[in-house]
């Protein structure tokens, strides 16, 4: 046995079971095998750098050495097991860093914007970023067949419940818009009433009364006072007959004459077996009390759209004027369809109302005219 091999440290040495550090000198040399462990070792960080369990001596002899041993390095799998286990305790599960991950932007954008904030827990040495669920979103409800008119649909129903009037959303400057049927008050071209001057002074054909005393009902409609009359009343105008079907109120007149409106007008609506409607007005100002307006105040409903039988007949002869003579032209109705091709007459001397006769009326409409219409050069004529 050789010499050397007496002292335990060379034993080790020989046996390959002491490695000595990086920078370890054997006899003042650099020994190749115990280089590469040496580099191993220097790679674990210093967070990892703890004194190694003691391992048990290698062999009797060196358990009986008169001087400390060098504790062993641990072996490749032991040091990567520690370092593991220490990585472990200061890096978040994988779980916890895929969320980190997301709440670092790793999450889809419309999701993101979505979320709540993150959340931190945990020590400054554990952050783990918790990205709470979004919210559960109800499904989203199927658009129901035609639901592209469905918008047009809502406008027809607000429009049948937007009824019209004479101020407000529902006014004369809004009929036309209110229905189809009403378009032509927006855009017809012969509208009334008009303001009537520049007439043409003609020998007009007087118009035939051929009035008499006729039972009638009264009406509160929600526009205006309406006397329906029965069937025996009418007036010939150019050779045509139309019949009296109805005759109503408003305030202040419809219609003005050279810029002068009334306190009110009676409309007395015809029509001809065509179907073809003639309008006579019957200007009114405040006067003498009229004998045929107070038959009808006497049987006012007392609810709209309620009907009064009235308990006398009422003779229309005496709705009207002494003088007879009148204007005409073409125009429409006043209130909607505002249909046109309509015949207008309008008396040229008003009929008298007192006071308290057109109070009695300013009480349910104070104000119940639409406004003048552009007469459009229209021809108007004028009884001499």
């Amino acid at each position: 046995m050789p010499r050397f091999l007496a002292h335990p440290t060379l034993a080790l040495l020989a046996c390959g079971l002491l490695v000595l550090p990086v920078g370890a000198r054997a006899g003042g040399g650099h020994d190749d095998r115990t280089a590469k462990p040496a580099k191993a070792a220097a790679a674990v960080p210093k967070a990892a750098e703890e004194p190694a369990a003691e391992a048990p001596a290698a062999s009797a002899s060196a358990a009986s050495a008169p001087r400390a041993m060098p504790k062993p390095i641990m072996t490749m799998d032991d040091l990567r097991q520690r370092l593991q286990d220490k990585m472990a305790q200061v890096r978040p599960p994988q779980a916890a860093g895929e969320a980190s991950a997301q709440a670092a932007g790793a999450v889809p954008a419309h999701t993101a914007a979505s979320a709540a904030p993150a959340a931190v827990v945990g020590s400054s040495q554990d952050l783990i970023l918790r990205v709470p669920a979004a919210p559960a979103r109800s499904p989203a409800k199927a658009a129901p067949a035609g639901a592209a008119g469905h918008g047009a649909a809502r406008k027809k129903e607000h429009d049948a419940a937007l009824h019209w009037g004479y101020e407000g959303e529902g006014g004369p400057a809004a009929w036309g818009a209110l229905k189809p049927d009403f378009a032509t008050c927006a855009n017809g071209t012969r509208q009334s009433p008009i303001d009537i001057r520049g007439g043409i002074r003609v020998d007009l054909e007087p118009i035939q009364f051929d009035y008499r005393p006729v039972s009638f009902q009264v009406v509160d409609n929600g526009h205006t006072v309406q006397a329906n009359v029965a069937p025996g009343n009418s007036i010939v105008v150019s050779g045509r007959r139309y019949e009296l079907l109805q005759f109503h109120f408003h305030r202040p007149s419809e219609e003005s004459i050279n810029g002068r409106r009334y306190e009110m007008v009676a409309h007395l609506v015809h029509k001809d077996a065509d179907g073809k409607l003639a309008v006579m007005a019957v200007l009114m100002d405040q006067g003498k009390a009229h004998p045929m307006v107070q038959l009808v105040w006497n049987s006012l409903p007392l609810e709209q759209s309620e009907t009064v039988q009235s308990p006398v007949p009422i003779d229309m002869n005496l709705m009207l004027p002494d003088d007879r003579r009148y204007y005409t032209y073409m125009g429409s109705l006043t209130t909607p369809p505002c249909s046109e091709g309509v015949r207008w007459m309008v008396l040229k001397q008003p009929a008298t109302l007192s006071p308290d006769q057109v109070a009695i009326f300013a009480r349910l409409y104070p104000m119940n005219a639409r406004p003048v219409q552009q007469a459009g050069g229209r021809l108007i004529k004028e009884s001499n």
